[in-house]
């Protein structure tokens, strides 16, 4: 298992040592476009880094798209050839698939229909820092959320409790919120003005995005026009389990988010619950949870279903939402590996972030290093 440099500031002691064990991420979500607003280009069905509208056809048959669990590294190659070190991050604009390496202090790109694996910003391995800049000139500090709108790319960048932008085509790196390196409450502030504790999952509804920050036990938005940050649902400090509209909810370390545009579904992770929350009012229920429910932390949406990653379960799930019926999609709960389907079950090592494109999904599977498919 793979160990973190920081605690989170979350409020359970005993959670907060669960933390120096494994810092997990978020889901699958869109972002703005370049300048703010919502993107002019995004592929048809995207919202929220989602492709929604047709309900996937699984049969939960796993592969290894990228990387490999026995080379944990920084190279850019095809297929198992890559290298990635403690993927957290994924997210699809159809084409590529975008990477939040975490451990290596980057984002890479995958082109879907070969596999090559690139990194498109950050200087990869152990260094890490806050600058702004493009490609390789840019700096991460474990990012783990990440989210796209076919333009540009949003990163919760999280021990620099920053969200990150990246225009796609220029790979230009710039902070569009927080106060970099400085963790913090500030609401109703602007861009670098405002600050997170921790922050991961995030996505978008087209015009705002929403991000768990995840120290602060709140769901935050930002106007991606004016880059103002409020918080949506909780209260900064005030971590728990609280059915109830906007400030008088309650989370506990919430990582992984995702939207149907109408709604936002929260891996409330501490809770080991899954969360909805109505945007337009704020309104926050239990839509799934279970004591067993171990460790829920990746969480995307094709419209009709939610798909989760259990991340000390090894396993992967699917909720309808219709019903809130829940089934393992893929792995053995308990059990931990890197088998693809064949002969023996297929296995997974720690799974946290997860999307879909339409017709499969794909998981960054973290302890495997290792970028999974689902079809």
């Amino acid at each position: 298992m793979k160990i973190r440099s920081a605690l989170f500031g979350v409020c359970e002691a005993g959670w907060a040592l669960a933390m120096i064990a494994l810092l997990g991420l978020a889901a699958c979500g869109g972002g703005g476009s370049s300048g703010g607003g919502s993107s002019g280009n995004k592929p048809s069905g995207l919202i929220g880094g989602n492709f929604l509208g047709t309900s996937l056809s699984l049969f939960g048959v796993v592969s290894t798209f990228a990387g490999s669990s026995l080379n944990p590294g920084t190279l850019d190659a095809s297929g198992v050839s890559a290298q990635f070190y403690s993927p957290e991050g994924v997210t699809t604009d159809g084409t590529n698939l975008y990477v939040a390496d975490s451990f290596n202090n980057s984002i890479r790109q995958i082109t879907i229909a070969s596999g090559v694996v690139s990194t498109l910003a950050g200087t990869g391995g152990a260094t890490s820092g806050i600058g702004d800049g493009t490609g390789a000139a840019a700096q991460f500090n474990l990012p783990t959320g990440i989210t796209t709108d076919g333009t540009n790319l949003y990163v919760s960048d999280t021990q620099n409790h920053t969200i990150r932008q990246i225009v796609i085509a220029t790979k230009d790196v710039s902070t569009l919120a927080g106060t970099p390196a400085i963790s913090g409450v500030a609401d109703t502030a602007s861009g670098v003005s405002a600050s997170f504790n921790f922050p991961q999952g995030i996505t978008t509804d087209g015009t705002n995005l929403y991000v768990a920050d995840s120290g602060n036990c709140t769901i935050r938005k930002i106007v991606i026009a004016t880059k103002v940050v409020s918080t949506l649902a909780g209260t900064a400090g005030a971590c728990g389990n609280v059915n109830n509209t906007g400030a008088a909810a309650r989370f506990s370390s919430p990582h992984g988010l995702t939207t149907d545009g109408a709604n936002l579904y929260v891996a409330d992770t501490v809770n080991q619950a899954i969360r909805k929350i109505v945007i337009a009012t704020g309104a926050v229920s239990t839509l799934a949870t279970s004591v067993t429910f171990a460790d829920p932390k990746g969480i995307c949406t094709d419209g009709s279903n939610l798909y989760v990653t259990r991340s000390y379960d090894h396993t992967i799930h699917k909720i309808v939402l219709a019903s809130g019926a829940e089934t393992t999609l893929a792995g053995t709960a308990g059990a931990s590996g890197s088998t693809d389907s064949g002969v023996q079950s297929p296995l997974f090592y720690q799974p946290i972030g997860i999307a879909t494109d339409g017709v499969s999904l794909y998981v960054a599977d973290s302890a495997n290093n290792a970028i999974r498919k689902i079809q």
